[in-house]
């Protein structure tokens, strides 16, 4: 069965779904979307990746407390990816390194990338989110 590119997708293949983060955890629903819908594809084995940029990156960082602002930590469930087989996961250098950020500040592990490797992550998708 071919794709509206023409491309063929043999039997039903996973496509790739990369789920660009962008904000902070909390303030905004964009950061629990992501992760509800990142779980939601991943049970439909979609072959799934998350990147994190700008502000997103505070998403991935250790120790949250969010019982001054009333709302859920939702951060642990970011340790249950790896459950759904969710193991790609990339920050980006700069954002990281902006907002005072390094690899043992996040909750998980993941690819610290710099743009243009980003930019070529996103390029191997068929479909990319922003959030």
């Amino acid at each position: 069965m071919a794709d509206e590119n023409g491309n063929e997708n043999e039997g039903g293949a996973a496509k790739k779904f990369l789920y660009v983060n962008r904000k902070a955890p909390h303030g905004t629903i964009y950061a629990l979307e992501s992760l509800e819908v990142v779980l939601i594809a991943a049970a439909f084995e979609q072959d799934v990746s998350l990147a994190f940029i700008g502000d997103g990156v505070y998403q991935l960082a250790k120790g949250q407390d969010t019982k001054a602002l009333g709302v859920k930590n939702f951060s642990p469930t970011y340790g249950a990816l790896e459950d759904y087989d969710v193991t790609k996961l990339y920050a980006d250098g700069e954002s990281l390194r902006e907002r005072g950020l390094a690899a043992d500040d996040l909750l998980v592990p993941v690819e610290i990338v710099n743009a243009q490797r980003m930019a070529e992550i996103m390029e191997q998708q068929d479909v990319v989110l922003s959030f």
